[in-house]
């Protein structure tokens, strides 16, 4: 049998009526299963959906990972009302319109939180959402603790005096291949943009009643046992209170699609399969 590689992977710009945003984008590798907008988590990038983006291709998925406003190349600005949680969920909303096509939303951590405003101002733009280690609130007391740090050092010091402070919060990844890129993607990275995200990961509300309250829009909970930014329990109870599909991957961090993409990518994969299936004619 002859392995057919992925198509590569395409940096394109999206332009929407909220601006330009930066993209990684893959094209499937068949017939067309559906459009996926996938949203990074704070101090990370489009860059950090490298290891899902060829599997989702391979799944039949036409896939887009953005960098949000304020995120490595896509420009932000210094005003820190632009990063309220309403204006970043209508940048994704806008992110959508300009796609052509109801994707399945899918973020990371804060970009979860960040698409279920999107979804919850307007439900009708997207097929899906899916949560990726994104918990119901507020992060857990240790990380909030590290946020604090971060946002303290970042009102005192520049963003390369931060950067080795950073790497430490993360040890496992200080020394892994592409280092020298990812402190780059840091530099580019908006100063302002991380300390306004950085406040709304710590005073989160919890809007899993308002979530809950939505009329046929499927939910995807999906983290590791082990994360370590929202307790496993509390990623399963807010699984239990949407009446969402509930996935827990075992010897897996706060990064699924990271550390397991392929564990993440069928679990992901079978849940948009499943929505596809069961949804009514448009």
């Amino acid at each position: 049998m002859t392995y057919i590689s992925p198509p590569p992977l395409a940096r394109r710009d999206l332009s929407t009526r909220r601006g330009v945003f930066a993209a990684l984008s893959v094209e499937p590798m068949s017939a067309a299963r559906g459009t996926v907008l996938l949203l990074p988590g704070y101090t990370k990038d489009k860059e950090d959906f490298l290891p899902l983006l060829p599997l989702l291709s391979e799944a039949g998925y036409r896939a887009f990972a953005v960098d949000l406003r304020g995120q490595n190349e896509t420009e932000g600005g210094h005003d820190a009302t632009a990063y309220r949680r309403e204006e970043l969920g209508e940048d994704v909303v806008a992110l959508a319109e300009a796609l052509g096509a109801r994707p399945h939303l899918a973020g990371h951590s804060m970009g979860g939180q960040i698409a279920r405003g999107a979804v919850l101002a307007a439900p009708s733009a997207f097929a899906s959402l899916t949560l990726l280690s994104s918990g119901p609130a507020q992060v857990g007391e240790e990380r909030g603790a590290q946020v604090k740090l971060l946002t303290g050092a970042l009102t005192t010091m520049t963003m390369d005096q931060v950067w080795p402070s950073l790497q430490r919060l993360r040890p496992e990844r200080a020394s892994s291949p592409g280092a020298d890129e990812r402190r780059a993607r840091w530099l580019r990275t908006n100063r302002t943009q991380l300390l306004a995200t950085g406040r709304n990961l710590l005073d989160e509300p919890d809007r899993t009643a308002e979530l809950a309250a939505l009329s046929g829009l499927a939910v995807h909970v999906l983290h590791g046992d082990r994360d370590d930014t929202w307790a496993p329990p509390v990623l399963a109870d807010m699984a239990r209170r949407l009446g969402a599909r509930h996935t827990a991957l075992a010897d897996t961090g706060h990064s699924p699609h990271v550390e397991r993409p392929q564990a993440a990518a069928r679990a992901m994969a079978s849940f948009w399969d499943g929505v596809r299936s069961t949804a009514s004619p448009r």
